[in-house]
């Protein structure tokens, strides 16, 4: 690491003596034009050197990066300002130079161009411009690289955040979705009925889809509904000739894909808070795809009084809609005195 840093270091100082040469070559071509007397253009030229350089790393160190940059607009102005006079000064002194030292209060044995004090400024200060716009225009590119690099990190922390959340959800509605249909497997074996064997049968392929299907992204939605089917079946038994069921679908094509357990909450809610009324509890569900666009319907007898519908998984579940489909769904819930109604729209092309 501190052979990698130092030589950057020499690297930087390298390239910044190779710069200033070249800046000294250009103040002799420029003071000499008209000129015969070297040794006095490049006497002029070195003694403008430190002047150039100290303006130019005040600029580029201090004045940009600390207050141009952080928008600290009035010191900047004011520093630079200051910059300015001081630097003016230390280029009047020069020209003073060159007539005093250079040219033995000689007028005429002065290179022509560094008679003139405009000229000598402004070649001192287009250097400093030059080297202070190519210093801002690497700041503003380091700090679009930064700005990129934060908000490359922060989509990546939602992200996770959210897969998180997610994952959380999931977990609150399996244990939610077991323990009900382990009740109903209860209830049958304390009577000792012969649907309990087959009740285990379709609770042991429910398991299977939560352990190695649920945790996926995606799954087939036809193998989405087979499992519907499945507790629909267990759900038969449980009510026997007091459930009055009718599940349609229409138009579902075999590569179709939506993300797991993201039906079933809706039809376990409906057994759960739906209320036998005339000795009949009513489900009426249909689904039906059209162009990869899901309509889903799913109605049940309910008594306000007597049943809430808020429950777990129906909360968790519009959660999860919102993080996995976020504004590419429509969730509708009427609920009146006798009927509980949820509508779903989904748009499965994302």
């Amino acid at each position: 690491m501190m052979v990698k840093f130092i030589g950057k270091k020499l690297g930087q100082l390298l390239l910044h003596t190779v710069f200033w040469c070249g800046v000294l070559l250009f103040y002799t071509y420029f003071f000499g034009v008209d000129s015969s007397d070297f040794n006095y253009v490049l006497s002029f030229s070195l003694f403008l050197m430190p002047i150039t350089i100290a303006t130019t790393y005040v600029s580029i160190y201090k004045l940009i990066p600390e207050y141009l940059m952080t928008k600290r607009y009035f010191l900047f102005g004011l520093y630079s300002l200051y910059t300015l006079i001081i630097s003016s000064y230390l280029i009047v002194i020069s020209v003073f130079f060159g007539l005093v030292y250079l040219s033995g209060f000689e007028y005429s044995n002065m290179a022509p161009i560094s008679r003139n004090m405009v000229f000598v400024a402004v070649s001192v200060y287009l250097v400093v411009l030059l080297v202070s716009a190519f210093k801002l225009l690497q700041l503003n590119l380091k700090h679009t690289e930064e700005t990129k690099r934060l908000e490359h990190q922060i989509i990546e922390t939602q992200l996770k955040l959210k897969e998180q959340e997610l994952n959380y959800l999931k977990m609150q509605i399996h244990p939610h979705f077991l323990f009900n249909t382990l009740n109903t497997i209860y209830g049958f074996a304390l009577k000792k009925a012969d649907e309990t064997p087959e009740m285990i049968l379709k609770l042991s392929n429910l398991l299977d889809y939560l352990l190695y299907q649920a945790d996926k992204p995606f799954v087939s939605l036809q193998e989405e509904l087979n499992h519907i089917h499945d507790y629909i079946a267990l759900e038969k038994m449980r009510f026997h000739d007091t459930l009055s069921i009718s599940f349609t679908s229409q138009n579902i094509p075999d590569d179709l894909r939506i993300a797991p357990m993201l039906l079933l909450p809706f039809v376990e809610n409906s057994f759960k808070h739906g209320v036998i009324k005339k000795g009949k509890l009513h489900v009426s569900m249909h689904i039906r795809c059209e162009n990869k666009i899901l309509c889903f319907n799913i109605e049940n007898t309910h008594s306000r009084a007597n049943s809430p519908q808020k429950g777990i998984g129906l909360e968790n579940i519009q959660k999860r809609l919102d993080l996995v489909y976020c504004n590419q769904y429509t969730l509708a819930i009427d609920d009146t005195h006798e009927k509980f109604k949820v509508a779903l729209t989904l748009n499965l092309n994302v």
